[in-house]
């Protein structure tokens, strides 16, 4: 193999059809196991049907981005800065 350039394998932009049939087969057997969700999360305790929906939520709802605030008060006295901000 020449150092640097690439001299086998798949073309640029052609897909993987390994990764893809994979893919597929995990699709398909999630596909299977969705249909029977609602009766498995019957059959668990409470403390473990909670553990589970809260691990699967993840893939059915967006990530909420932690908020910061930031206090900011008007100085009395007249000077350059007319404004502190307090970031505690």
């Amino acid at each position: 193999m020449a150092t640097g350039k690439k001299t086998g394998g798949r073309k640029a932009g052609t897909p993987n059809k390994l990764t893809f049939e994979t893919r597929q087969l995990l699709v398909n057997a999630l596909a299977d196991e969705f249909e029977q969700l609602p009766e498995l999360l019957k059959e668990l305790q409470p403390a473990e049907r909670i553990d589970a929906i809260c691990k699967l939520s993840k893939f059915a709802l967006p990530a909420v981005a932690p908020v910061s605030i930031v206090k900011v008060e008007r100085v009395e006295k007249p000077s350059d800065d007319m404004f502190a901000v307090d970031l505690n």
